[in-house]
């Protein structure tokens, strides 16, 4: 056992403004484990978080402020199925589904943790079909409203902020998803062809045995369905 009187005594802090960047400093080993990959998707997420977050305030302040009457959810986004109009029925099935690629790309995410090259591509393969689902069901949306007259500088049924805000956030994030199933596509076919086990040298190739590229996806689709919750909340349900 050491003798603690030969072990060699801890520094003083330094004082006035180099002990302050000392003590800023002393958190830099938080960050020295952490990949390359790993720390710019959560910059670009915190970033994205900004970008979505003055979309919702803006929305919510044109709602606020404007004195024509805002369009009732309940009606503009019913579909007329068996005889009747049914409020909601499509953006349901919608949040449903992107909610459930949550689920599926969590799979994906502990099958990579596993090295479970098999099942980790089968559920990136599964999500990127359900984001597909949503991107094209969104596309149906959105041509049913402009076929009913929706514009971004109007709409029949009231205020005509509806319109530009409608477009410019729903179509902003299904530029997310869009994104997300085209990454998604790539990274299966690099797990189902073994770039990850072999370390075969490419774009979005971990280091051998290292599934961390799934994990990045897995941060940036789960970011893109907790965004969806927002714009359910506040264009639907409010």
């Amino acid at each position: 056992m050491a003798d603690i009187s030969t072990l060699e005594p801890a520094s003083p802090r330094p004082g006035g403004l180099r002990g302050v960047i000392a003590d800023w400093a002393s958190d830099q080993r938080t960050f020295k484990n952490v990949s390359w990959g790993k720390a710019m998707i959560w910059i670009f997420l915190l970033s994205d978080i900004f970008i979505f977050g003055c979309f919702l305030l803006s929305y919510m302040t044109a709602r606020m402020s404007t004195l024509v009457p805002w369009p009732n959810p309940s009606e503009v986004f019913a579909l007329h199925m068996f005889g009747a109009d049914i409020p909601l029925i499509l953006i349901a099935i919608m949040t449903f589904v992107l909610i459930t690629s949550s689920g599926t790309m969590a799979l994906a995410v502990n099958f990579g943790y596993r090295r479970d090259r098999k099942k980790t591509a089968l559920m990136l393969l599964v999500t990127a079909f359900f984001g597909a689902m949503f991107v094209g069901m969104q596309a149906f949306e959105w041509t049913k409203l402009i076929s009913e007259g929706v514009r971004p500088w109007g709409n029949p049924w009231g205020a005509e902020q509806f319109g530009a805000t409608f477009f410019m956030i729903t179509g902003f994030h299904g530029t997310h998803v869009t994104i997300g199933v085209i990454f998604l596509l790539i990274v299966a076919r690099k797990v189902a062809r073994g770039d990850y086990d072999t370390g075969r040298r490419g774009f979005f190739t971990s280091r051998r045995g290292n599934y961390e590229s799934v994990e990045i996806m897995g941060l940036y689709w789960h970011f893109v369905d907790l965004v969806w919750v927002f714009i359910f909340a506040f264009f639907y349900l409010w």
